[in-house]
């Protein structure tokens, strides 16, 4: 039931909104955490590890992609068929 309920393109608007209030759920809860603990200036940070977390995978994505295109580990669709 719950695939059928995110499969179906019906349902986009709703999930778009469930996806935007849990995500400013989560944003405005980082807010409470008490960072007396931390080590480093930037983790006292509010939001700092999710920041941290999305633009490492954004370079790891970037670097896969560059070293898949352009480094030649990439094969054609037919390597396997000659």
């Amino acid at each position: 039931r719950v695939v059928d309920f995110i499969g179906n393109s019906a349902n986009v608007k709703i999930l778009k909104k469930m996806f935007y209030i849990s995500l400013a759920v989560i944003v405005a809860s980082d807010f409470l955490v008490h960072r007396g603990h931390a080590y480093f200036i930037w983790d006292e940070w509010p939001g700092w590890g999710a920041l941290y977390g999305f633009v490492s995978c954004v370079v790891i994505i970037k670097v896969s992609k560059f070293l898949g295109h352009q480094g030649g580990l990439m094969k054609k669709e037919d390597y396997y068929d000659r």
